[in-house]
């Protein structure tokens, strides 16, 4: 195991065009639970830098996600970082609730769409790093502006669809925050994936019950998630969304399932702030970026394990 996490160490460290040259996606399939979590913990690292840094972000949801983005981009999605935007020959991933683009960012850098350094002009002018991912920026592995939630769900079905039309057999994943379920259009998208049998989406909902302004319990109660999704003619699955075997395991099994005539959900568990003590289970980091004391604090949690930006 010792030498295939070296193996990886040293590809995350190729120059760009190597990495595309060699098909990067194709080099982490086999990555075990370990190297999976030594990536993750980076991840986790250059989001607390990258919303320190200009005192501003969304590092708590960002957090609560590392788990999933690690397992999604570097054992289960197939995917090429030569970027296609059209995605004829690969799966496609979609974030909606765009706010957590630190994660998103990161995992696209460190999976090789581009060099990792850019992580450093994150929310600053000119970057094409914004706050929320956009296609205007042409930025390598962004297919949707994500600034607006509610969206994504209704973009991913599309993409699946399309694919089904001209005979694709790749898959598209997405992901949504569970105060995003708050958006009708969200159940819009929901009726559509099951009237026209999207089977090739699976969907993931971070089930953290936190959202901008306290506990969706309070803020919009969700109810029963699985019966909702159920009564809608999905397939729904429940994980634990910071438990990297078991999000790498529930994430295989949703693959299985495709192609059975329903679209499929995974409810995700997670804790937002995961990996950082004093940020974790609750809505106060939703968008507030730590002082140079509690970056420290953070950083003492989270060794470096792939080199920083």
């Amino acid at each position: 195991m010792r030498q295939n996490y070296e193996v990886l160490h040293t590809i995350t460290r190729l120059d760009l065009q190597a990495q595309k040259e060699i098909g990067l996606h194709k080099s982490f399939f086999m990555a075990s639970t370990a190297e999976l979590k030594n990536i993750a913990t980076q991840i986790r690292r250059d989001i607390v830098r990258m919303v320190h840094a200009v005192n501003s972000g969304h590092p708590g949801g960002s957090l609560g996600c590392t788990d999933f983005l690690t397992a999604l981009y570097f054992k289960v999605m197939k995917h090429n970082p030569s970027f296609d935007m059209n995605a004829t020959e690969e799966d496609v991933f979609v974030l909606s609730n765009g706010h957590i683009s630190p994660v998103f960012y990161s995992t696209l850098a460190r999976s090789g769409y581009f060099d990792k350094k850019e992580l450093g002009t994150f929310r600053k002018i000119n970057s094409r790093l914004q706050g929320h991912p956009a296609t205007h920026e042409h930025l390598p592995g962004i297919r949707m502006a994500s600034g607006s939630l509610g969206q994504g769900l209704s973009v991913a079905a599309g993409a699946a669809l399309t694919k089904k039309l001209n005979g694709k057999k790749e898959l598209v994943f997405s992901l949504h925050g569970d105060g995003e379920l708050n958006e009708g259009q969200i159940w819009e998208a929901v009726l559509f994936a099951a009237h026209h049998k999207v089977d090739n989406l699976i969907a993931t909902i971070d089930w953290n019950g936190q959202q901008i302004d306290g506990p969706t319990e309070k803020v919009m109660n969700l109810g029963d998630l699985e019966a909702k999704f159920c009564a809608f003619d999905w397939t729904v699955l429940q994980m634990d969304g910071n438990d990297m075997d078991d999000t790498v395991a529930t994430l295989e099994k949703a693959k299985s399932l495709t192609g059975q005539g329903k679209p499929i959900v995974i409810l995700m568990r997670t804790a937002m702030g995961k990996g950082v003590d004093f940020m974790e289970g609750t809505h106060e980091w939703h968008g507030i970026a730590p002082n140079d004391e509690q970056l420290a604090r953070a950083l003492a949690q989270l060794p470096e394990t792939l080199g920083d930006y």
